[in-house]
């Protein structure tokens, strides 16, 4: 890359989500979510964006991490069951949804939303944060130092992590979604290098992002040896109760160190070091989109783009 492009490199705010034939794009004041349809047809939704945590207090460092993750978590489901309006004859509602409509009725999209998002974290704590701690605990009478117990614990829920993205991603729906996942960085790219948002422009880029939600995940892994680290080995009791009590300031942490990225040059060699990890599992999260997801991705980027003068800096 030039040192002409490398300096006019934008440091936006501007994320995004693959969903199902389609790509979301957040920016500072706006969401849009562009949906390739069966018969071809790109259509794009613009939404207000509407923060679920409003006050001072939750956009203090450290203390929006979680905040920011929950209100990603709701719109990116949000977005997704929008996605799949238009595939209904391929992804038949389950006994869930059926239940909360049936009780909610016209509240039922909305409880939806959160029922799923209560349902993801619920088995993400359990698979990947209180899973590896059972785990471990068996070794306890093994390794005597508490460090080397967390360690190994941090390592089996990195494991898990990455061999459940690697058995996902074998999915043809998933492919398709990791596909698009890799558009999105793809446009990303093109628009912080100040770039025409065309496929030919958009195409040259990689795959590989330091703000995506996969880094993210990686560096909560990460951090979480660091911080149980320093709580040592108690009884499974106490041992849940810290997992579950400090998970707010390690979201909190690995959110303020993604941001932290996101400002610095790409070439910072701290910032490879940083990068590292999350990009080689973005590997297996984002695939080689072909033109036509391209064209979504900036379908839904040029629409959330400030026009009045707004900053999409961080």
């Amino acid at each position: 890359m030039s040192d002409r492009i490398k300096s006019e490199v934008k440091k936006t705010s501007i994320g995004g989500q693959a969903l199902i034939e389609g790509i979301m794009m957040k920016g500072p004041d706006k969401i849009a979510t562009a949906v390739r349809k069966p018969d071809g047809e790109i259509v794009v939704k613009e939404s207000k964006i509407k923060p679920l945590f409003k006050h001072k207090f939750f956009k203090l460092p450290i203390i929006r991490g979680s905040f920011v993750l929950i209100d990603s978590l709701v719109s990116g489901v949000k977005e997704l069951m929008y996605s799949a309006e238009f595939f209904g004859d391929d992804y038949e509602e389950d006994a869930i949804d059926k239940f909360l409509k049936k009780v909610f009725k016209d509240k039922a999209d909305t409880a939806i939303i959160y029922a799923s998002v209560i349902i993801a974290l619920f088995f993400s704590v359990g698979i990947f944060i209180l899973g590896p701690t059972f785990l471990t605990n068996f070794l306890k009478n093994i390794v005597k130092s508490t460090f080397f117990l967390n360690f190994i614990e941090g390592v089996i829920r990195v494991g898990l992590f990455v061999l459940y993205v690697y058995f996902v991603s074998k999915l043809d729906d998933i492919k398709r979604v990791f596909m698009y996942h890799g558009a999105e960085h793809k446009t990303i790219y093109c628009y912080e290098h100040k770039e025409e948002l065309v496929v030919e422009n958009a195409r040259k880029y990689s795959t590989l992002h330091p703000r995506c939600g996969t880094s993210f995940m990686i560096n909560v892994m990460l951090i979480s040896i660091i911080v149980f680290s320093f709580f040592g080995w108690p009884n499974p009791l106490m041992r849940f109760i810290i997992r579950i009590g400090t998970l707010p300031l390690i979201a909190g942490l690995s959110y303020e160190l993604n941001k932290y990225v996101g400002k610095q040059d790409s070439d910072n060699f701290l910032v490879k070091i940083i990068t590292f990890p999350g990009f080689m599992i973005q590997k297996i999260t984002t695939k080689e989109p072909d033109d036509s997801m391209l064209e979504v991705a900036i379908k839904a980027m040029e629409r959330v783009i400030p026009q009045n003068g707004e900053d999409d800096t961080w």
